[in-house]
C-alpha cells in the first residue's frame, strides 16, 4: 500500500510484526471467526432441514422479483419511514462496501488484479459511498436508541444492539483511514479518504492500526452474527425467496393429492393432526426462527398483545429458534425432545390469536406467524382434546360452538330449517339456479341485528335488476370458525357438503356480506373443488353496480368513518370498494386499510371468552376508542362480527356513534332517492291538476 506524503509504503498484510507476517494474524482471525460462523450456519441449516416437506420451488420469476423488491428494495422495511430508513442505509451500505472487505483481506489483489483499470475509480466511489451511508445509518440508529428510545425498547437491554452498532461504526470509520494510506487515493473517487489524507495526515502507525481494527471488527461481527438477531443477514434472503405465494390467510388442507388438490375425507388416512413436534413444522416455517430481526413490528400491531394476553408473535418466532438450539443434539439425532413445541409456545398464547394477520403484513422479511399457531390448534383440537387450566374458561364456549356446527351447521345451535327465514317476503329464489347466489352466512341467517343486513343486500341486488337467489336451509356454515379453531376435519366436512350443494344448483357466482365467508369460499374452497366459483364481497358488487349505472351514485348522510374488517381489507386485499360504495368516508381512523386494527372476533374468538387483566382493555374496546376518536357520527362496517364487536365496544365506552353495514347505508340512500322522486312526482301532479 504505497502512500501519499510519506504515510504507509506497503500493505499491512505484507508487513512483519516481530517474527510473524500480517498474513498469519489474518489467517488466525479468519479461521476463528469464519470457522465459527460456518459451523453455526451449518448447524442452523441442518436444524431447518429437519422440518417437514414444503414445495416452494414454483414460480421462480415471481420469487426473484419479490427478492428484488422485498429483500434488495426493502419495500416492507420502508413502511416505517424512520426505523426503516435507518436500516436501509446500513443494509444498502453493506451491500456496496462488501467487495472492499474481500479486497482488504487479499492485500488489494481484487482491485489491482481482477477489476479492469477503468472500473477501479467508480468501484472506489461505490465502496466509499457504502461506508458513508452505513456510518450515517449507524449514528442515526444510536441516536434513536439512546436519545429517542421507542417505547418497545424502554426497560430492555440494548447491549447487543448497541455493541453491533459500535462494530459497524468501527468498520466504517477505519475504512477512511485505510483509504488515506493509499498512494492512489483520489479526491474524485474517494473524497472522504482523500480529505482524511490531506487534513489529518495519518501516520503509518495510525493507518496500520486502523487496518487491524477494521479486520478485527469484521471478524468479531462475523463471530456474533449466528449468535444474535443478526442471523437474519444470512436467513432473510431465503425467507423472502421462499415466501408463501398462496393468498394471505389461506390454510393448508390436511393432505394434498399429487395434483395439489385436497384429499377428500373418504380417502383421508392420517396418523396425526397438526403441529405438536418441532419436525411437524415445514422447513420454510422453521427458517422464520433464524430470519427474525427482532424489530417488534409484529408485536406492535398484534391485538392479543395489545390487550395483555400471553401471545407475542415475535416471541413465537423466537421460540422456534430457541427450541431448536436448546434441543439441537436430540433433533439432529432424529430423536424427539421431551418438551414439545406446543409447550414452548404455550396454550394460552396459541388460543389468543385472532388470525388477523397484522403480524404477517407488518413483517419486513415475510415471516408467517399465524400458521404456527393454527397448526398447533389442530393438534390440540383434533388429537389431544385436553387443555391447560389456564385456557379452559376461554375454550369451553368454543367447544359448545363446535358441537352446534356438527349438529346444526351453525354456531348458534338453531335448527337448520330456519336458515332462510330471514328472507320471507323478499320474493327471492330459494335453492334454485340464479346468476347470483347470496350466501348469507350464519350471522345474517340467525342473528337478529344482521338479518337486516342480509335483507338490505338482497333488496339492493333486486333494485339493480339482478337474478339473485339464496340457498335457504341448504346453505351450511362456510366452516371458517371450525377451521380457525383447529377442527380441520369438521371444516372439510362442511366445505364438501356446501360444494355438493353448489354443484347441484349450478352455483357460479356467490355474494357474501361476511368477509370470513368471502375468504373461505373464495380462497380456501378452491382446494376442494370450488376453483370455478367466483366469490365477491357485497361491497364489491354494490360498487360495481354503481359504476355500471344500475344503482344511484353513492352518497351518505352525516359524517362517516369506516372500520376495515381484517378478512376484507388486509387478508382480502379490498379496501376501496366498501369506501366507494358509500361515497367515501369523511375521516379515517388512525389505523385503517391494510393497517387496520382487529375488532377481536377473528380466529374463532367470536365464540371464545375473552379475559383481560385490570391493566388492559379488550380488543374491541381498544378499536372502538380509535373509532370514537374520529368524531364521526357513523361507523360503517362490512362484517357481521365487526358490527357486533364494535357496537358492544362503543356502548361500553359510552359513545353514541351508530354502527351501520355498507348495505344498510346504501339501501337507506336508495329508499331516500325513491322517496324524493315520488314526492317530486306528487308535486308535479298537484300542479297539473
Amino acid at each position: 500500500m504505497p502512500s501519499q506524503g510519506g504515510i504507509c509504503i506497503e500493505h499491512p498484510l505484507n508487513m512483519m510484526y516481530g517474527p510473524f507476517s500480517g498474513w498469519v494474524f489474518l489467517i488466525v482471525l479468519g479461521s476463528v471467526s469464519g470457522g465459527f460462523f460456518a459451523y453455526q450456519v451449518t448447524k442452523a441449516t441442518r436444524l431447518v432441514l429437519k422440518g417437514s416437506s414444503d414445495d416452494r420451488f414454483d414460480n421462480w420469476g415471481t420469487r426473484v422479483m419479490e427478492v428484488v423488491t422485498g429483500w434488495l428494495g426493502q419495500k416492507k422495511v420502508l413502511k416505517d419511514r424512520v426505523a426503516g430508513g435507518i436500516h436501509v442505509l446500513m443494509f444498502w451500505g453493506f451491500l456496496m462496501l462488501s467487495t472492499d472487505m474481500f479486497d482488504l483481506a487479499t492485500a488489494n489483489w481484487f482491485s489491482h488484479n481482477v477489476l479492469p483499470g477503468f472500473a477501479r475509480g467508480p468501484w472506489n466511489l461505490i465502496v466509499e459511498t457504502g461506508y458513508t451511508i452505513a456510518l450515517v445509518g449507524c449514528i442515526l440508529a444510536l441516536i434513536r436508541r439512546v436519545i429517542f428510545t421507542p417505547e418497545k425498547l424502554k426497560g430492555k437491554s440494548q447491549l447487543e444492539g448497541n455493541f453491533i452498532l459500535f462494530l459497524i461504526m468501527t468498520i466504517t470509520v477505519t475504512s477512511f483511514f485505510v483509504e488515506a494510506g493509499e498512494s492512489t487515493v483520489s479526491p474524485t473517487w474517494e473524497p472522504i479518504g482523500s480529505w482524511v489524507a490531506v487534513t489529518i495526515v495519518p501516520s503509518t502507525a495510525l493507518v496500520v492500526g486502523a487496518y487491524w481494527m477494521h479486520m478485527l471488527a469484521i471478524s468479531t461481527f462475523l463471530f456474533l452474527i449466528p449468535l444474535s438477531k443478526h442471523m437474519h443477514l444470512v436467513m432473510a434472503f431465503p425467507n423472502v425467496f421462499f415466501h408463501d405465494m398462496r393468498p394471505m390467510g389461506a390454510m393448508e388442507p390436511l393432505a394434498r393429492t399429487e395434483s395439489g388438490k385436497a384429499v377428500m375425507l373418504d380417502d383421508l388416512d392420517l396418523e396425526s393432526f397438526g403441529t405438536v413436534n418441532y419436525t411437524d413444522l415445514t422447513w420454510r416455517n422453521l427458517i422464520d426462527g433464524w430470519a427474525c430481526t427482532s424489530c417488534a413490528r409484529c408485536q406492535d400491531v398484534c391485538p392479543a398483545y395489545a390487550s395483555g394476553k400471553a401471545l407475542n408473535p415475535m416471541k413465537i418466532i423466537h421460540d422456534v429458534r430457541h427450541y431448536a438450539n436448546d434441543n439441537a443434539t436430540t433433533l439432529l439425532a432424529d430423536e424427539t425432545p421431551a418438551e414439545d413445541i406446543i409447550s414452548r409456545f404455550g396454550e394460552d398464547a396459541i388460543w389468543a390469536c385472532t388470525t388477523c394477520h397484522a403480524c404477517v403484513e407488518a413483517c419486513p422479511i415475510y415471516i408467517d406467524h399465524v400458521p404456527k399457531l393454527t397448526d398447533a390448534r389442530r393438534h390440540l383440537m383434533m388429537e389431544r382434546m385436553e387443555f391447560d387450566e389456564a385456557v379452559e374458561d376461554t375454550i369451553m364456549p368454543l367447544m359448545a360452538t363446535i358441537e352446534n356446527l356438527e349438529s346444526d351447521s351453525n354456531p348458534y345451535g338453531l335448527p337448520s330449517h330456519e336458515r332462510g327465514d330471514w328472507a320471507n317476503g323478499l320474493d327471492v329464489k330459494v335453492a334454485e339456479p340464479a346468476e347470483y347466489i347470496y350466501f348469507a352466512g350464519c350471522a345474517a341467517s340467525f342473528d337478529e341485528r344482521n338479518k337486516k343486513v342480509a335483507r338490505d343486500t338482497i333488496s339492493i341486488m333486486k333494485e339493480a335488476g339482478l337474478d339473485v337467489g339464496i340457498l335457504g336451509m341448504q346453505e351450511g356454515c362456510s366452516g371458517d370458525a371450525a377451521r380457525r379453531a383447529g377442527n380441520e376435519y369438521l371444516f372439510q366436512m362442511l366445505a364438501e357438503t356446501n360444494l355438493e350443494t353448489f354443484q347441484e344448483i349450478g352455483v357460479k357466482k356467490i355474494v357474501a356480506s361476511c368477509p370470513h365467508c368471502f375468504h373461505t369460499l373464495g380462497k380456501e374452497y378452491k382446494d376442494y373443488g370450488g376453483e370455478e366459483i367466483e366469490v365477491m364481497h357485497h361491497s364489491q358488487l354494490i360498487n360495481h353496480l354503481q359504476l355500471e349505472g344500475k344503482l344511484p351514485e353513492p352518497k351518505h348522510d352525516g359524517s362517516v368513518t369506516f372500520h376495515d374488517p381484517c378478512y376484507l381489507g388486509r387478508i382480502g386485499n379490498e379496501v376501496d370498494a366498501p369506501r366507494n360504495a358509500i361515497g367515501g368516508v369523511d375521516v379515517e381512523p388512525g389505523r385503517s386499510g391494510k393497517e387496520s386494527f382487529c375488532c377481536g372476533a377473528g380466529g374463532a374468538q367470536m365464540w371464545m371468552e375473552e379475559h383481560v387483566d385490570d391493566d388492559h382493555e379488550r380488543v374491541n374496546i381498544i378499536r372502538s376508542k380509535e373509532l370514537a376518536e374520529t368524531g364521526a357520527d357513523t361507523v360503517a362496517v362490512g362484517c357481521p362480527f365487526c358490527s357486533t364487536m364494535v357496537t358492544d365496544g362503543l356502548t361500553a365506552i359510552g359513545s353514541e356513534m351508530e354502527v351501520k353495514d355498507i348495505a344498510e347505508i346504501v339501501w337507506e340512500q336508495i329508499k331516500a332517492n325513491d322517496a324524493a322522486i315520488e314526492a317530486k312526482k306528487s308535486e308535479v301532479g298537484k300542479v297539473e291538476a
